[in-house]
């Protein structure tokens, strides 16, 4: 049985996560209910805040006693000032983040309904993930996993096969992207962690279950998990060979914006301490939950005791 010290942060130093991929100026809009037509619409609470998928999964990473560095691109503009400074000042290491002279920054203006629910509207410059430096073993080393997203996928693929040629975790979160993306990364990491969107879209079914074989399958080298949001989490246990649900932790829903977010970043961190795939799972999927009784984004992020001590109270019944 999963007991509360397992989900401690182990002694020595922390572990070093590195996450590659999104860093965006976010405005959120708090509304009674998202707009079915045309129209205006009045919020009554909003924040601005720099996040995006690798960089709120970092900031989970930190708020859970990791160390957290970001690969990411800005543009030369006062809002990629912004978005660094927000992110440093989180925590985060930053100094792997580009300023790209001919791109603006990436920016998105979200909605988030009563029920948590959101309406999203981003803008990537395409600019901003054209060059691509060099990655080696050598760079990755240094950290005890790495999780990539699917924004700058030509980065995102040189730092998985980097990370195996190293021995470090490779995981991808595995969102929806353009073509060909997925099958491009899948491939390089060892693990994948898709959205429930994402698999379905890729699995060409609904079943979820169904989906996690169909996905196992495609890419049998790799951990293969789906994030279904209320619906908990599916994972292939490559130790029984089936598939395993966890249902998710019952919470009042508030925002759900950044949730996957940091259910990777938890899910890296894990990962990079060695913790038993079932706790794994557990620990990041209270993470994502305690993060959606929160409005404003990746703010929600649980600390480490926040998540231990839920997870003991989740397991007491209470």
């Amino acid at each position: 049985m999963t007991t509360s010290s397992a989900f401690e942060q182990p002694p020595g130093q922390a572990r070093r996560v590195l996450c590659v991929g999104a860093a965006v100026m976010d405005t959120l809009f708090r509304v009674r209910s998202l707009p079915t037509g045309q129209g205006k619409i009045l919020p009554y609470d909003m924040l601005q805040i720099a996040e995006g998928m690798a960089s709120s999964a970092a900031f989970a990473v930190t708020r859970l006693g990791g160390h957290a560095s970001l690969w990411g691109a800005v543009g030369n503009d006062a809002t990629g000032e912004r978005i660094i400074a927000d992110l440093s000042n989180s925590g985060i290491d930053t100094s792997g983040v580009v300023r790209v002279e001919a791109a603006r920054s990436a920016v998105s203006t979200i909605l988030v309904d009563d029920h948590g629910e959101r309406l999203i509207v981003p803008f990537y410059d395409a600019g901003l993930h054209e060059t691509v430096k060099p990655v080696t073993q050598q760079d990755v080393s240094a950290f005890d996993a790495v999780l990539v997203d699917v924004r700058w996928p030509k980065l995102a693929l040189r730092t998985l096969l980097a990370a195996r040629e190293a021995g470090r975790p490779a995981i991808l979160d595995g969102d929806v992207a353009g073509d060909g993306v997925i099958e491009m990364l899948a491939p390089a990491a060892s693990h994948i962690v898709f959205s429930q969107p994402a698999a379905e879209r890729f699995a060409g079914t609904a079943e979820l279950v169904k989906v996690v074989g169909l996905l196992k399958q495609k890419f049998e080298h790799a951990f293969i998990s789906v994030t279904a949001g209320e619906n908990g989490c599916f994972w292939f246990d490559d130790r029984t060979g089936e598939i395993v649900h966890l249902a998710a932790p019952k919470v009042r829903t508030v925002d759900t914006l950044a949730a996957g977010d940091i259910f990777h970043g938890a899910f890296a961190l894990a990962t990079a301490e060695g913790l038993p795939i079932e706790e794994t799972m557990r620990f990041s999927s209270m993470a994502a939950a305690l993060k959606c009784q929160v409005f404003g984004g990746r703010i929600g992020a649980p600390t480490r005791a926040e998540v231990r001590d839920a997870l003991r109270d989740w397991r007491a019944g209470r």
